[in-house]
């Protein structure tokens, strides 16, 4: 198993590495109060990163507090 999660790490790491080293142009994000310049590939990995925390931090408010919720309940009621 952990030779799996090694393979794994690796490989992303390595596409990390193919969409920076393919995207190397400047561009400037502009928000609010303030500008970013950064790579294009920087910003791609980035988004990306955001993106995959934010949906976990959506499943689990979601689903998981839910499920730990009805266990709990659950495990009451089984007890009594």
């Amino acid at each position: 198993m952990k030779a799996v999660r090694l393979l794994l790490l690796l490989a992303v790491l390595v596409c990390g590495l193919v969409i920076g080293a393919q995207n190397s142009q400047q561009i400037s994000v502009s928000l609010a109060f303030w500008a970013l310049e950064t790579t294009s590939g920087l910003a791609i990995i980035a988004a990306l990163l955001l993106g995959a925390l934010a949906g976990g931090g959506l499943v689990i408010v979601g689903v998981v507090i839910p499920l730990y919720a009805r266990l709990r309940r659950a495990s009451k009621a089984a007890a009594t």
